[in-house]
């Protein structure tokens, strides 16, 4: 029982972070082992600040206009 609403708290958690924009470098590290094993993956904050350059724009103008 316990370890269910535990699951549920993660599960809920992880939802409302990606709702509000909030990358998740775990899942990232996660997939990237899967599927590119032996390539390095890139620091949190490298993470962080890709995910963001990818959802607001690298100082463009593209589908989310000023």
């Amino acid at each position: 029982m316990i370890r269910k609403l535990q699951q549920a708290a993660r599960f809920l958690g992880q939802s409302a972070r990606l709702m509000v924009g909030v990358p998740d470098y775990d899942n990232y590290v996660a997939q990237r082992a899967i599927t590119h094993p032996g390539v390095p993956v890139m620091s949190q904050e490298a993470f962080f600040r890709e995910r963001q350059e990818a959802r607001f724009g690298r100082g463009k103008c593209n589908t989310r206009c000023c």
